[in-house]
Formats: C-alpha cells, sequence, structure tokens
C-alpha cells in the first residue's frame, strides 16, 4: 500500500469521522448515508480535502 492511501490517513478527526459514520449506520439503518456523512463533516470538523474524500467513498447508497 502507498503512504496516500486512505488507510494510512494522518487525520485523527477523520479516523473519529468514520467509526463513527460506522457506528451510526450499524445502529441507525434507516438513516440516509449522505445525511449521516454531512453530519460526520460538521461534527468532527473535517477540511475540504476530507469532506471530499467522504462525499466520493461514502455518499452513494449501497448496491
Amino acid at each position: 500500500m502507498s503512504d496516500q492511501s486512505p488507510l494510512h490517513c494522518k487525520s485523527a478527526n477523520l479516523k473519529k469521522a468514520l467509526v463513527w459514520m460506522s457506528e451510526t449506520l450499524q445502529l441507525y439503518p434507516e438513516k440516509k448515508r449522505q445525511a449521516v456523512v454531512q453530519e460526520a463533516e460538521l461534527r468532527f470538523d473535517l477540511t475540504p480535502l476530507e469532506c471530499d474524500f467522504l462525499d466520493k467513498h461514502f455518499s452513494a447508497p449501497l448496491q
């Protein structure tokens, strides 16, 4: 894996947001993913680059 991999991110806030999103979606499966992503972006004060990452990788509904 390269150093640019999302799994090697250095942002503690992004890591916390990912954990929170996972837990929230498990506890409340009826919540829309896009709404959870937007809440995580605000709750964890993510940078524009981190928000872009979440939007690209997690906003689309599961198929």
